[in-house]
């Protein structure tokens, strides 16, 4: 009997760490993109997670962006497919930040970029780290 009740007392401490989206809680994900020939794999990705998971109001999503891909989402070298996803991702409450460094370094401004992206100064990789540190998954498709 013992050893049945320190299993149980096992399982049920395990719980804690299988990670969000147990009863009642949001899927919490950091999406990473860095390659430009990823992004529309992430953008679909995201919206199959959102779906995945019943709806929007069951996630909390950051996509962040930076190195090479920062570049599909210029908004005068966005693809109209990117745009219009991008734009729909973000009605659902997807988050999109850009790496300050690679903005940078691509002599871009918020303003060059579709429209609700945020800068993140401390750089792109350093955001997914703090993010992770806050209960997010990570994601890089």
């Amino acid at each position: 009997m013992f050893r049945f009740a320190a299993i149980l007392a096992v399982i049920v401490s395990l719980g804690g760490l299988m990670g969000p989206a147990q009863a009642g809680e949001k899927h919490k994900v950091v999406y990473h993109v860095s390659e430009i020939d990823k992004v529309g794999f992430a953008l679909g990705n995201i919206a199959n997670h959102i779906k995945g998971v019943g709806g929007p109001e069951n996630a909390e999503i950051v996509l962040v962006a930076h190195g090479p891909a920062l570049k599909s989402f210029h908004e005068m070298q966005a693809s109209a497919q990117v745009m219009s996803r991008v734009e729909a991702l973000q009605e659902d409450g997807v988050r999109f930040e850009a790496c300050g460094n690679t903005m940078n370094a691509q002599a871009v401004s918020l303003s060059d970029l579709l429209s609700d992206f945020v800068r993140r100064d401390e750089g792109g990789v350093v955001r997914i780290a703090q993010l992770q540190s806050e209960g997010y998954l990570y994601i890089r498709p």
